[in-house]
C-alpha cells in the first residue's frame, strides 16, 4: 500500500473540530431520526411499514450513491466548499420532508436529502485526513465518531417524542434548520491544503487502481448490511411488542449512547492496541448483540443490545474508516466517498431485503442472519487490515 503525499499539519484547530461534529451531529440526527417513527408515519400518511421503508432505505442509497459525486467535487473545488454547497441543499431536502402531504413526496424529499446530507460526515473525516498525521488519526476521528453518535442517540430519543407529543414532521425539520446554520458557519473553517487533481476522473483513476481500496470496500458493504441495514428494525421490533413510540426511540437511542462511551475507549487504546484487536472486539460486540436480540425481543433485551452495538460500531468501524483514510492520500476525498457508497449501498440493500419480514413482525431471523453475517465480516476486516501495511 503506498501512502505518499504531503506531510499534514501537525493538529487541527480546535474551532475547525468543533464545526465538523457539528456537521456530523445534523447528517447523523436527520440519518437516523426515521427509525423510531417509521410505524407511526405510516400510520398517519395511510400506508404500510414497507412503503414507509422506502424513505429511510432511498435515504440510504441515495446518501451512498453521491459519495463519489461529492469526493470528486472535494477533491475538484475543496472540502469547505462542498460542505457548505450540500448542507444548502440538505436544508431545503429536510424542510421539503416535513411538509411532504404523502409517501411518495415523503420518500422523494428524504432520498434528496440523503444525497445532499451525504457530503458532511465524508468531507469531515476528509478533514482530519488532510489536517492530522496518521499516528494518531484514529483519535481525532473517535472525536468525530462522538459527535456521529451523539446524533444518533439525540435523534431516536427526540423523533420519538416529538412525533408521539407533537408531530413527526417537526422532527424533519430540525436538522433542515440547523444545516441552513452550518452552511452559513462554515465559512470560518479554513480550508486545508491539497494537490488539485488534474482532472474530474484522476481521484476515480487514482482510487479505483487500489486493490486495498476494492477490498476495503467489499468490507464497507458488508458492514453497512449488519451494522446499519439491521439496526433499522430495533425500534420497530419493540413496537410490535405493544411497546409506545417513545420508549422504543428511547431504546433504539442507546445505540448511540453505546457508541460514544465505547468511542472514548477506542481513543485511549490507539497505539496500545493494534487495529486487528480493535476490529475483533467490535466484532464479538456486534454478534453478541444480534444473537441476543435474535433470543427475544423485549425491552430489556433490547437495552442491552442496543449498547452493544454502538460498542461494535464504535470500535470496528473507527478502526476501518481511519484505515479508508490511509489508502489513496493523494485523491483522499474520492477513496473515503467510495468507501462511503459500499457501506451505505449495503445499508440500503438489507434495509430493502429485510422490509417485508419486518412486516409480518418476524424479527428474530433478521437480527439472527445478522449475527450470522458478523462472522465474515469481522474475518475479513481483522484479517486485511493485518496484511495491509
Amino acid at each position: 500500500m503506498t501512502t505518499t503525499a504531503s506531510t499534514p499539519v501537525a493538529t487541527s484547530p480546535a474551532a475547525s473540530l468543533r464545526l465538523l461534529r457539528t456537521a456530523g451531529f445534523v447528517s447523523n440526527f436527520d440519518r437516523f431520526c426515521i427509525a423510531p417513527m417509521l410505524v407511526l408515519i405510516g400510520r398517519r400518511l395511510g400506508v404500510p411499514l414497507p412503503t414507509v421503508v422506502l424513505a429511510a432505505s432511498g435515504y440510504y442509497l441515495t446518501y451512498g450513491l453521491m459519495q463519489p459525486v461529492w469526493g470528486v467535487a472535494s477533491d475538484r473545488w475543496g472540502r469547505v466548499c462542498v460542505m457548505r454547497v450540500s448542507l444548502t441543499g440538505a436544508a431545503l431536502a429536510a424542510l421539503a420532508s416535513a411538509l411532504a402531504p404523502n409517501a411518495p413526496v415523503l420518500i422523494g424529499a428524504r432520498a434528496l436529502a440523503g444525497a445532499f446530507f451525504a457530503a458532511s460526515i465524508a468531507a469531515s473525516l476528509t478533514y482530519v485526513g488532510d489536517t492530522v498525521p496518521a499516528a494518531t488519526r484514529q483519535r481525532a476521528l473517535s472525536e468525530l465518531m462522538t459527535a456521529f453518535a451523539l446524533g444518533t442517540a439525540v435523534a431516536t430519543v427526540v423523533a420519538g417524542v416529538l412525533a408521539h407529543y407533537l408531530t413527526w414532521r417537526l422532527v424533519f425539520a430540525l436538522p433542515g434548520i440547523l444545516a441552513g446554520y452550518l452552511a452559513v458557519a462554515l465559512r470560518r473553517l479554513p480550508e486545508p491544503e491539497r494537490a488539485p487533481s488534474a482532472s474530474l476522473l484522476a481521484p476515480f483513476r487514482v482510487v479505483l487502481s487500489s486493490p486495498w481500496q476494492w477490498y476495503v470496500m467489499a468490507v464497507a458493504m458488508l458492514e453497512g448490511a449488519v451494522l446499519l441495514g439491521f439496526l433499522t428494525y430495533l425500534a420497530p421490533a419493540l413496537e410490535a411488542r405493544g411497546v409506545p413510540t417513545t420508549v422504543a426511540g428511547a431504546v433504539a437511542a442507546l445505540y448511540g449512547v453505546g457508541s460514544m462511551a465505547a468511542a472514548q475507549v477506542v481513543k485511549r487504546l490507539v497505539g496500545r492496541w493494534s487495529p486487528v484487536g480493535l476490529i475483533v472486539v467490535g466484532g464479538v460486540q456486534t454478534a453478541v448483540a444480534y444473537l441476543l436480540a435474535g433470543c427475544g425481543q423485549s425491552t430489556g433485551a433490547l437495552v442491552v443490545v442496543a449498547l452493544l452495538l454502538g460498542g461494535g460500531w464504535s470500535f470496528m468501524h473507527s478502526t476501518i474508516q481511519s484505515w479508508a483514510t490511509a489508502l489513496s492520500p493523494t485523491a483522499r476525498a474520492t477513496g473515503v466517498a467510495m468507501f462511503g457508497v459500499a457501506l451505505y449501498v449495503g445499508s440500503a440493500v438489507a434495509g430493502g431485503l429485510a422490509a417485508s419480514t419486518a412486516q409480518a413482525h418476524d424479527y428474530r431471523p433478521l437480527f439472527w442472519l445478522a449475527a450470522l453475517l458478523t462472522v465474515p465480516l469481522t474475518t475479513a476486516a481483522a484479517v486485511g487490515r493485518a496484511r495491509c501495511r
